[in-house]
């Protein structure tokens, strides 16, 4: 992102802006769509096995489930109106494909995950266990659906596929029915939905694990009874689960989804990877300092031959694109300038690109990683108990959190300075749009300044309540009124030995 010293022009600002309020709905979006499923396989636990922890848990994260919905839909408001306050040229140009997969978004997924989680919320005693466990299933529907929605306009984006330009109306279009089906069925959609859904249940289960190995470590020091630590152990475990599961699928659906970048968008995974010219048995770099430009200041190391061919085809001897070979095609095919006359440079921020990819695969690794930890930690009816882990337990959960965004903000900087990156593999295609282009023209700089310290303003005090309302409510967790007499010194029931499930009603109250 190409920013003046001396001032800020209406585009500069508008990036600014949608990248500010983007990232930050981001992090509340993946623990929505991780942790409804999550919440409703707790739920279906207790239906089947009969286990009275697993309701507990169920209400437990249910709650904190509610409180970051809450919080999502006020952030994401903002997303949409956006469009048509910063970027009316680009409304204008695909408003009548873009607008598709959102309007099903809004109509069919988000009312769906709303009026469920409704029933969900009143309808404890109302409902059959059953249909209120159905409720919750039908929100983790809700939400997956609305994240295939989403990743469906944004895929398009980056591939634009199944769409003519209107020579009347100078306007992008579907190619009729067929255009349609060819938007759902972009293979980069897919890829990119198995990845963003898996990435979010490795953020849920972070959350679920980092929040219940801190109460373990509190059960265990203050000698409470056999239920309440068993609760966390137990469910220390099923976070554990879901983000091994997870960070494995996000893992191979990530290399995957590289692939395809890598074939559509060769000068995005050339920043990814500093790669500067085309070469065979490309290089995979640790770190790196420096730019293109200036190839004499690119401070390298740690380079590892093929190892970026084989992330990129499978072969380790594959030759693949250079950022200068990638920028002198789209020269080539699409001009020097854009339509206010200004110089193009079809190279994205190399620095950018290179640390938001590895910080993305980084420290999600490191999260799966923690995951296996916690396993170990409490195999064979093991308790966490110390002070320190279980500080480090809550501090590290936002890994995954952090890792999610930089992915976010790979994708999206990788792609610049399109703001729907031409189809290369289509040299006749007219469905591109430079991101300077897209801007809208009437809006001021100053009314864009305005707006974005007004919404980033807004979104500080709405994360500040957020954060207040989860660490209360986190803090607050279950509470046993009644001691449990029957506790010896050690903190074993008279008779147990072993792991085995109990019934907690009476010894675990909630506070829901």
């Amino acid at each position: 992102m190409a920013i003046s010293p001396m001032a800020l022009d209406s585009l500069d600002l508008a990036r600014w802006q949608f990248g500010i309020t983007t990232v930050y709905h981001f992090i509340l979006v993946p623990l929505t769509i991780g942790l409804s499923p999550l919440v409703a396989l707790m739920e279906t636990l207790w239906r089947r096995t009969g286990n009275e922890q697993w309701l507990v848990a169920t209400k437990f994260f249910g709650k904190i489930l509610l409180i970051n919905f809450a919080l999502g839909v006020a952030t994401g408001i903002v997303q949409e109106f956006q469009f048509g306050m910063n970027w009316s040229e680009y409304s204008r140009f695909v408003g009548n494909i873009f607008g598709a997969p959102l309007a099903f978004e809004a109509l069919l997924a988000f009312f769906m995950e709303s009026v469920f989680l409704g029933l969900w919320i009143f309808g404890w005693d109302r409902l059959s266990p059953r249909l209120h466990n159905l409720c919750m299933w039908a929100v983790a529907a809700g939400t997956n659906f609305s994240a295939f929605f989403i990743l469906t306009a944004n895929s398009w984006m980056q591939h634009p596929v199944g769409a003519v330009v209107n020579p009347r109306t100078g306007r992008a279009e579907l190619d009729g029915v067929s255009g349609f089906l060819k938007l759902l069925s972009n293979e980069l959609v897919w890829v990119t939905v198995l990845h963003v859904i898996s990435s979010a249940l490795l953020v849920a289960g972070a959350v679920i694990m980092g929040v219940s190995v801190w109460w373990m470590v509190k059960a265990t020091r203050a000698k409470q009874g056999f239920e309440a630590r068993e609760l966390w152990r137990r469910v220390t475990r099923f976070g554990a689960i879901a983000m091994v599961a997870a960070g494995l699928v996000t893992a191979g659906t990530g290399h995957m989804q590289g692939q395809l970048v890598a074939e559509y968008q060769p000068a995005k995974m050339a920043a990814a990877e500093g790669l500067c010219h085309s070469e065979s048995k490309a290089s995979f770099t640790v770190a790196a300092f420096g730019d293109c430009k200036n190839e004499d200041g690119m401070v390298r190391f740690i380079s590892v031959p093929g190892v970026y061919s084989f992330m990129a085809t499978n072969d380790f001897n594959a030759e693949l694109t250079g950022l200068k070979e990638a920028s002198d095609t789209y020269a080539e095919r699409y001009g020097t300038t854009d339509a206010r006359g200004s110089s193009v440079d079809y190279s994205p921020n190399v620095m950018v690109n290179f640390w938001s990819f590895r910080l993305m695969i980084g420290l999600g690794m490191a999260s799966m990683g923690l995951g296996v930890l916690a396993l170990w930690l409490t195999r064979s009816g093991r308790l966490i108990s110390r002070t320190l882990l279980g500080k480090a337990a809550l501090a590290t959960m936002w890994l995954p959190f952090i890792a999610c965004s930089f992915g976010w903000i790979f994708r999206e900087m990788g792609r610049q300075p399109w703001v729907i990156v031409p189809n290369l593999s289509d040299p006749v295609s007219q469905v591109y749009m430079l991101t300077a282009d897209g801007v809208s023209s009437v809006v001021s700089s100053t009314t864009v300044l305005a707006s974005m310290v007004i919404f980033t303003l807004l979104y500080a005090a709405l994360g500040v309540v957020w954060f207040v309302l989860l660490r209360r409510y986190i803090r607050e967790g279950v509470r046993t009124p009644v001691p449990d007499e029957t506790i010896k010194a050690d903190g074993e029931p008279d008779g147990a030995s072993g792991e085995r499930s109990v019934d907690t009603a009476s010894a675990l109250s909630f506070a829901y």
